[in-house]
């Protein structure tokens, strides 16, 4: 069954496949992310009431949002070494950068998607807020500084493939279809910086404006790889 799912998913992938079983680097990064989604698990304390379990149950859409997006990172890590199966010196260094800073913005990550859901909580009897209005410029400037570092790395990533193109015996439209995710890459990286420096600008009562940045992603994706598309078609067919 495996064999099977790969081989269709390497079918339909336009860049060819040239590494099909892990190497102890991807094996290395996997536990790495399974470590990561543990230490979100173990925030989580074993209700004691029927009251606990049903406060608890609220916390699953932040524990999703937080699985959805390190899966994302997995994924995309995935696929970059199935397609180029890249294992020296510079890319391990950048796939180590990746997996620390996957490690520590865990608990960011799990503070913002559970801010989001639920903005205070109760402890003793007293409802408390999670965060104050001044504070919200500095989450926001913690979790772009994340997003802009991953995407940097990916951006480094893809670009040392086509250095490589040579070695990995780059057709003309693998190294187009290359090129075209390093640049996605790059724009996620500018919105992040965009998000960033709206935060350090903005007064802190009106900050989370930053936050709403990273609805630009999914128009620009859908941009870019539409314009590519068409591009791709009139050079290759």
């Amino acid at each position: 069954m495996r064999e099977k799912l790969t081989f269709k998913k390497h079918t339909t992938d336009r860049i060819r496949w040239r590494c099909h079983e892990p190497l102890r680097l991807e094996t290395f990064s996997d536990a790495v992310f399974a470590f990561a989604l543990t230490l979100i698990v173990m925030s989580i304390e074993v209700p004691k009431s029927f009251t606990e379990l049903t406060e608890l149950m609220k916390g699953t859409l932040s524990f999703g949002m937080c699985f959805i997006l390190l899966f994302t990172i997995w994924s995309s890590q995935n696929i970059f070494f199935r397609r180029y199966g890249l294992n020296d010196r510079y890319t391990t260094v950048l796939n180590g950068i990746l997996l620390f800073i996957s490690l520590i913005y865990i608990y960011p990550l799990k503070f913002l998607s559970t801010l989001l859901l639920q903005d205070s909580y109760i402890e003793h009897g007293e409802l408390i807020k999670r965060m104050t209005p001044a504070q919200a410029p500095a989450l926001l400037i913690i979790y772009g500084a994340g997003y802009v570092a991953i995407y940097l790395l990916f951006f480094l990533m893809y670009k040392n493939a086509e250095r490589h193109a040579t070695e990995l015996e780059f057709t003309a439209k693998e190294l187009f279809e290359t090129q075209t995710t390093t640049y996605v890459n790059l724009m996620s990286m500018i919105i992040g910086c965009i998000s960033i420096l709206l935060a350090i600008i903005l007064p802190a009562s009106i900050s989370g404006i930053a936050g709403f940045i990273y609805f630009l992603i999914g128009p620009t994706y859908g941009f870019w790889y539409a314009y590519r598309g068409k591009k791709s078609r009139l050079l290759f067919g």
